[in-house]
Parts: structure tokens; C-alpha cells; sequence
């Protein structure tokens, strides 16, 4: 059986020494946690190696039989301070830490690539990877461009993060996954969605922050998705409803996932497009 993570803007209110249980009660085996704001003033749970709150944590993943994925958020920023990150992500790779999820909101090219590979040098050092997470109202605002950047700053740790969300509502498509390399493509998270996009980024943003449908409840083609992910990929829930109470919201999401996870062969149409394309793929991901 596939494991299932859960991203923490699913319940970007719960604080990790509640998130860690109560993501075990539903159902899943890691979790992802915000320990840096993704926008001026949001909830963040810093943690730091040698404190107390620390150490209770690393005991309480521990005890849950639960791990810690992934930590977010980094925005690439035109200023922003890459060094200074090295004790956030000290304490990450500390909780067993895979991977570190980052954003870019930088018009120029040049210096967001430049940071972007200065940002998976520094997670190299703590045995972490860096996922470039697309948005469409960022300016890393499609999976083309993210693709990019991780290509040019060609960095062995740099890989992209692909939302089914995100995907779909900047004009992407399924196949398009399919003919990225299976190393820059590791990491995945799914929702669901109604199939008209809202009408500008101010909207899109609430959807994502807080509109999103269990997987399999909307009309985005998560199947396809699934199919075009890498067999290796993590594959995470991310559906933020605050409508909904927390526990209701953890227990809906990991149902939803695992009917839709459950018995699906993963990776089969990037098995299809290398037969079909002489191999390409699986040359290039070799």
C-alpha cells in the first residue's frame, strides 16, 4: 500500500504537537510542517535543535511511528537571506527530514535561479532536497517554469513539487509530467476541484487556501495525474476547508486518497510514453 502524507496547510491550525497525533489517528504516515510563514504574519511552528519543544517533538514522531517529509515554506524572494536558513534546516534534517519546499516570487531569472541553487547547496549540507513548488499567481507560475529553473541551476538535490491544484489552474495537463525526468519530479500533493477555474488570482489564491474538494470529489483528472507521477514519488493530501472540523477534515482527506490510491498502478503512462518513444524516458532517468 502507497504511503500517504499530509501537507499542514490541511490544518494549517494545528500546532505539531497536536498535528503529529491527530494526523496518526486518520490515518497517515508523514507529515509535512510550516516553519516558515508563506505570507507576512501566517502561522508558522519553528522549531530549533537543543530546545525542549525540540526534543518533545522528535519524541512524539517517534512514538506515533509517524515522519516528518518535508518542511516549508522558503519564498526565493529577490532579498532573501539563504544562510540564514541553515538552523531551520539544521532542525529538519534533525526530525528526519527528506526535503524542503520552496517558492519563487523573483522577476529576474537570473537571480532566482542563482538562489535557487544556492538554496539546495546549503539543504545539501543537511542531507535535504529542495521541491520548487509552481504557482500560478507567482512568478515560478507553471510547471514549464519551474522545469527551468531546476534544469539550469542543475543542482543533483533540486526537484520540483507538483500540487494536482496547481497543475491544472495554470493551464497544465497530466501528460505534461510525463516528459519531465523522473529525478526532478519527486514529490506530488493532491485535492480535488470544481472544473470552472475562478476568474482572477485573487480568487484562485482563496480556492487554494481554502476551496479545495476531497481527491476524487471534483473534476480535476487526479487519475491520469497518478498515472504520470514517478512509482517513486511521495504523494501527500493537501485540502485546506476550514468549514470543516479538524478531525472530520483529516479523516475526509485520508478516505478520500486512499480510494483513489488504493489498487492504482503508479507510473503506468510514463511506462507507455517510454515504450512508445524508444525509451527516451527511461534513458534520461537512468
Amino acid at each position: 500500500m502507497i504511503d500517504l502524507g499530509l501537507a499542514h496547510l490541511t490544518a494549517l491550525d494545528l500546532a505539531p504537537e497536536t498535528l503529529v497525533p491527530e494526523a496518526a489517528r486518520a490515518g497517515f504516515s508523514f507529515i509535512g510542517l510550516r516553519v516558515i510563514p508563506a505570507i507576512v504574519g501566517g502561522p508558522a511552528y519553528p522549531t530549533r535543535v537543543g530546545t525542549d519543544a525540540h526534543r518533545s517533538l522528535k519524541r512524539l514522531l517517534a512514538g506515533e511511528g509517524m515522519r516528518l517529509n518535508e518542511i516549508e515554506f522558503v519564498q526565493l524572494l529577490p532579498g532573501v537571506d539563504i544562510p540564514a536558513l541553515a538552523g531551520i534546516f539544521e532542525a529538519a534534517a534533525d526530525l528526519g527530514a527528506a526535503a524542503v519546499t520552496a517558492s519563487g516570487d523573483d522577476d529576474d531569472s537570473g537571480r532566482l535561479t542563482a538562489n535557487f541553487a544556492e538554496l539546495c547547496d546549503l539543504a545539501r549540507q543537511f542531507g535535504l532536497r529542495v521541491d520548487l513548488e509552481f504557482m500560478r499567481w507567482r512568478a515560478i507560475g507553471s510547471l514549464r517554469r519551474a522545469e527551468a529553473i531546476v534544469s539550469e541551476a542543475g543542482r543533483a538535490n533540486g526537484a520540483i513539487l507538483v500540487d494536482a491544484l496547481h497543475l491544472h489552474r495554470s493551464g497544465g495537463q497530466p501528460d505534461d509530467l510525463i516528459r519531465i525526468p523522473a529525478h526532478h519530479l519527486r514529490a506530488a500533493q493532491i485535492c480535488d476541484a470544481v472544473a470552472r477555474a475562478p476568474v482572477d488570482d485573487d480568487a484562485i489564491i482563496a480556492e487554494a487556501r481554502e476551496g479545495r474538494l476531497p481527491p476524487g470529489e471534483g473534476a480535476l483528472p487526479l487519475g491520469a495525474f497518478l498515472d504520470a507521477l514517478p512509482a517513486d514519488a511521495t504523494i501527500s493530501v493537501e485540502m485546506p476547508r476550514p468549514a470543516l472540523p479538524v478531525r472530520t477534515r483529516l479523516a475526509t482527506a485520508f478516505d478520500a486518497a486512499r480510494r483513489l490510491l488504493d489498487d492504482r498502478p503508479r507510473g503506468s503512462s510514463r511506462s507507455h510514453h517510454g515504450r512508445q518513444g524508444g525509451g527516451a524516458i527511461q534513458t534520461r532517468n537512468a
